[in-house]
């Protein structure tokens, strides 16, 4: 009976069924669009920060650098003088830690012993810096105020620039960057960031090997290929494989085993950044103040962190979507529910002769009841239905059309370097935030969010039958026959 009832009513009164169906659609469909947009953003940052410190990290240790305290901070160079005169091609390189000071490496294994800490793994950040050109009778030193940007993918950094005192010269400086990874572990680090897209990454047994990866971009402006010979302060080292980002810029320029890092810098058995891994990514911040706590001296960046400094147009529209998007979504709904109710209130009155008649015949009021809010739930899920068609179609045209949104990531906390090109999260990694990066919006939708659209669905069906069955409560059988009268 209640079945049979329930579908001739619904039957009989489309029209406002319609009505209400409508609205709670309009209001579950808005909720689907924004959540699956919000979760878009958040996929897009995450490739803008997957871009900068790689896949399976999920925080960083490093130890701010100290500013240049004097002059002889600075990198000098020192040439052959020619006495009788010719000029003679020379080149010389200064290779330095960048960005931070650096870490003892036993510092990576206290590290790894810390309570939820899964993996961790050493890096060293250099940069070199390569003049070359005819010298005669001089020695070359870096101007105290004087600097082009130039500089490679890895990002832009301060070229130095000098004079020679005591003779000529005519030369030209260039730099670029090279990362010493710890090729024990290549799940971690940045060069995770990238894909080997010719030649071969790092054996584990090449630990002190003379080889190295190039970056494509690079590797293009070099001309370097697979086979190809790179020479670092007068060691050569053979390329074996050319690495393409995933997404925005390489992290180094270079990259090298972690123990021929060491060796060109002076900095035997040091790191300047620990790449770390957490047991459980709802753990994050716990394990950040454990290794705080224990390990002095240290700044641990987690990925939260860096999301905070994103600019640029991917944080407007992600502020947009989380606060805009939702409090207006909260609106709608809030309306939906509101005018679904009022409107099931309302058709219950133009049915008092019928509800007090079903009285007079014996219904109880808790019979009557359950059949409005029997309605009322369908007119929900009807509602529901329709607001999840709506809902996907408008996710849908986001994806279609995906919007390109810019994302620039500025310097963290405790992370800023004094070294060259500042320092940040990631080590050498942090100097591509000097350059805005590219996403494509995307908006996926959820399994989660289909479950809350249904229950936003049957939550509407029982505010508008909570609205109605009271307004059914109320009635007698005497009412029906005033009606009729």
């Amino acid at each position: 009976m209640f079945f049979t009832y329930l579908r001739r009513e619904l039957r009989r009164r489309r029209k406002a069924a319609l009505v209400v169906a409508s609205g709670l659609a309009l209001g579950i469909a808005l909720v689907i669009v924004v959540s699956s947009v919000s979760s878009g953003m958040e996929k897009a940052q995450g490739k803008v920060l997957q871009s900068l410190y790689g896949l399976g990290t999920d925080m960083t240790v490093t130890k701010a650098a100290a500013p240049a305290s004097s002059s002889s901070d600075r990198p000098r160079f020192n040439f052959d003088a020619q006495d009788n005169g010719s000029d003679k091609e020379q080149s010389s390189d200064r290779v330095m830690v960048q960005g931070f000071q650096t870490l003892a490496a036993s510092t990576v294994s206290k590290v790894d012993s810390q309570k939820g800490v899964a993996d961790s793994v050493g890096g060293l950040s250099l940069q070199v810096i390569r003049v070359n050109g005819q010298f005669t009778r001089g020695q070359f030193q870096q101007n105290q105020n004087g600097g082009n940007q130039q500089g490679g993918p890895g990002g832009a950094q301060p070229s130095p620039q000098g004079t020679v005192k005591g003779g000529g010269a005519d030369f030209d400086v260039n730099n670029y960057s090279v990362y010493g990874t710890d090729v024990t572990k290549p799940a971690l680090g940045p060069l995770t960031s990238s894909k080997i897209t010719s030649g071969r990454t790092f054996t584990t047994s090449e630990t002190d090997a003379k080889v190295v990866v190039a970056d494509k971009s690079y590797a293009e402006e070099k001309k370097l290929k697979v086979g190809s010979t790179v020479t670092i302060k007068s060691v050569k080292y053979k390329v074996i494989g050319i690495a393409t980002p995933d997404s925005g810029d390489a992290a180094a320029n270079l990259y090298i085993p972690l123990k021929q890092a060491q060796t060109l810098s002076d900095s035997k058995d040091k790191v300047t950044t620990i790449y770390v891994k957490a047991s459980d990514s709802q753990q994050i911040s716990s394990v950040k103040s454990t290794i705080q706590k224990n390990i002095s001296g240290t700044t641990v960046t987690t990925s939260a962190d860096l999301a905070d400094t994103v600019s640029g147009s991917l944080s407007t529209a992600s502020s947009l979507a989380s606060n805009v998007g939702k409090w207006l979504s909260i609106a709608v709904l809030v309306a939906a529910f509101l005018v679904a109710g009022l409107l099931t209130s309302s058709a219950v009155s133009r049915r008092v002769r019928e509800f007090g008649t079903l009285k007079a015949l014996g219904w109880k009021s808790g019979r009557v009841t359950r059949q409005v809010v029997g309605e009322a739930i369908v007119n929900g899920l009807v509602g529901g239905a329709l607001g999840i068609a709506l809902g996907l179609a408008g996710a849908c045209v986001v994806t279609e059309i995906s919007p390109t949104l810019q994302a620039q990531v500025g310097s963290s906390g405790g992370g800023q370097g004094g070294g060259p090109g500042g320092g940040g999260f990631g080590g050498p990694a942090r100097q591509t935030a000097s350059k805005a990066l590219d996403v494509a919006l995307t908006a996926p939708v959820s399994l989660d969010t289909i479950v809350v659209a249904v229950a936003l669905a049957v939550t509407g069906g029982l505010i508008a039958g909570a609205f109605g069955g009271w307004r059914a409560s109320r009635l007698r059988p005497a009412d029906a026959l005033r009606r009729v009268e």
